[in-house]
């Protein structure tokens, strides 16, 4: 729920600075300059790697059969979140600076705030080691997920032993024999 929710904290950042590029006469500024870099990597990352982590966080009980470390996933959120921010943050003022995109040398001016991104990225990418760990885990054992691992897991999915034998059903189930007081509960 973490990832979740700091999609929608970090998309919105990437919205806000959007409407800042909308505008005709800022955007005379920030055309071609980090600052649309900011803003691309404030949409599309948290907009794709957040879902997907949150995605697995959801279901890798459920694929795995094991419960995962929810201490050693809150570290990995956190540390994603920080160094997100870290790389790209900086971006906005080297765009406002006027650092241009698509250059392979930037002038000494630029030089401090493209480290602190540098600094960021490699921290950033570190911190996925925290997330490989927790699939790497969930993979070997752990604590035992059960069926329904989440409180209002109620679809037929949840109905199946954690992790689904191959062949779940021979003939297809009706979705009508759900237990009617988990749906209720949901």
């Amino acid at each position: 729920m973490l990832f979740a929710i700091g999609f929608l904290v970090m998309f919105t950042i990437g919205g806000f600075s959007g409407v800042m590029l909308s505008l005709a006469p800022a955007d005379y500024q920030y055309q071609d300059t980090y600052f649309v870099v900011a803003h691309f990597h404030y949409v599309l990352v948290p907009g794709s790697i957040f879902g997907i982590m949150a995605a697995v966080y959801f279901w890798i009980p459920k694929w795995t059969g094991h419960m995962y470390n929810e201490t050693i996933g809150k570290w990995h959120f956190w540390l994603t979140a920080i160094f997100l921010n870290v790389t790209f943050f900086p971006m906005h003022f080297l765009g406002l600076a006027g650092m241009p995109r698509r250059i392979p040398d930037y002038a000494l001016q630029f030089a401090d705030f493209n480290q602190i991104a540098s600094i960021g990225a490699f921290c950033f990418g570190l911190s996925q080691l925290l997330f490989l760990y927790v699939i790497v885990r969930c993979v070997i054992g752990g604590k035992p997920a059960g069926n329904r691992p989440w409180e209002g897991a109620t679809g037929l999915e949840w109905d199946l032993p954690s992790p689904p034998p191959y062949h779940t059903w021979v003939t297809p189930p009706d979705p009508s024999l759900i237990d009617v007081r988990e749906t209720e509960a949901g």
